[in-house]
């Protein structure tokens, strides 16, 4: 078993006591709602134009990207999901043919994720899309663990409400009866939305009339269970980057066995939140107090040598001043002894 994996399955142990079927493990198997919907990606339709990409980032409202979605030199580099980046395009070479893939959450059945949140931070919604709440998240991260296709990413570049990223599947858009951004806004029909059951057929009916053309597989409808978006290639899945080892059994029910380890975790980890946030506070306490007492000592220190210039200054300007009236009173002295002197001089010559 391969390290991450071992990990991913270990850290869904902190899954779920209390939880809806969707988030639980346990042995009942959660076949999914019925009328969820999803969205079927044809490889052999896409052609890269990095249309959905440009949708994706517009209906999220995500950031500008420093790369512009009408450059496609960026193909050229493998990419992955980011925290302002909840779909890519990659490019394949496959015996010298480019083969596209768009990659985003899939949006299990029974994910992953949300066997892994303890706290319920991620939930199967009814409409297929696997719905993220930022105001339970305890930023754990076991959810980036946990998921086998590498989706969820983490805002470390925000200290203060770091979030959990990924694909909402424009869930506030199918609830208003809307298609998801990147399928509206896909040229060539490679991505096709609706119910998950009737994509299925869809995908089958193509799979049936073009036999030479398709791999016979529908990836996504039984990986892990099943996932809302649904996958069709001309090509072995290996061959754009898809994971073709991770069976047919849902993630809660591979951490079911390690759930006795639950408890403890669940019932320690307030304790644990609670002591960092104490002392946390703490080291904000006593900085804030450094703080204040480094400006009222430098404030100090600033008018102590304020006033000590202002002393010096004045001090010169008295002695500058006094210089200036010893100067006059000479010079008025040595005048008045020339005068003196003139008048004698005058008195003796008139004798």
């Amino acid at each position: 078993m391969k390290r991450r994996k071992f990990i991913g399955l270990l850290a869904g142990a902190g899954a779920c006591l209390a939880a809806s079927p969707a988030a639980a493990g346990g042995a009942q198997h959660f076949e999914g709602y019925p009328d969820s919907f999803g969205v079927l990606f044809d490889s052999t339709k896409c052609i890269g134009c990095r249309k959905c990409e440009a949708a994706c980032n517009k209906v999220n409202e995500l950031p500008a990207q420093k790369i512009p979605f009408d450059d496609l030199a960026i193909l050229e580099t493998k990419r992955r999901t980011h925290h302002d980046t909840f779909t890519v395009v990659n490019k394949y070479d496959v015996d010298g043919h480019p083969v596209y893939r768009k990659i985003q959450c899939n949006h299990c059945l029974e994910p992953a994720c949300a066997s892994a949140c303890f706290v319920g931070a991620f939930v199967k919604d009814k409409t297929g899309a696997v719905h993220y709440d930022a105001k339970k998240c305890v930023g754990c991260r076991y959810c980036m663990i946990a998921c086998p296709f590498e989706i969820p990413t983490y805002e470390y570049h925000d200290p203060v409400t770091p979030r959990v990223r990924k694909c909402t599947l424009c869930q506030s858009r199918i609830e208003e009866g809307k298609l998801p951004g990147c399928v509206e806004a896909c040229p060539k029909g490679a991505l096709v939305f609706g119910r998950r059951v009737d994509l299925i057929k869809i995908a089958r009916e193509r799979i049936r009339k073009h036999p030479n053309l398709y791999v016979d597989h529908i990836y996504g409808e039984r990986e892990m269970g099943g996932t809302s978006w649904l996958y069709v290639s001309g090509v072995p899945f290996e061959r754009i980057g898809m994971r073709e080892d991770l069976g047919v059994t849902p993630a809660p029910e591979l951490t079911s066995g390690a759930l006795a380890v639950v408890p403890a975790v669940v019932g320690l980890w307030p304790v644990f939140l609670t002591g960092a946030y104490a002392l946390t506070k703490r080291r904000e306490k006593i900085a804030e107090e450094e703080r204040k007492h480094a400006v009222a000592e430098a404030v100090s220190n600033t008018e102590a040598e304020a006033a000590r210039k202002l002393k010096a200054a004045m001090d010169k300007a008295e002695r500058d001043k006094q210089a200036a009236v010893d100067r006059e009173v000479k010079k008025a002295l040595k005048e008045a002894e020339e005068a003196r002197k003139k008048a004698e001089s005058a008195e003796s010559g008139d004798q």
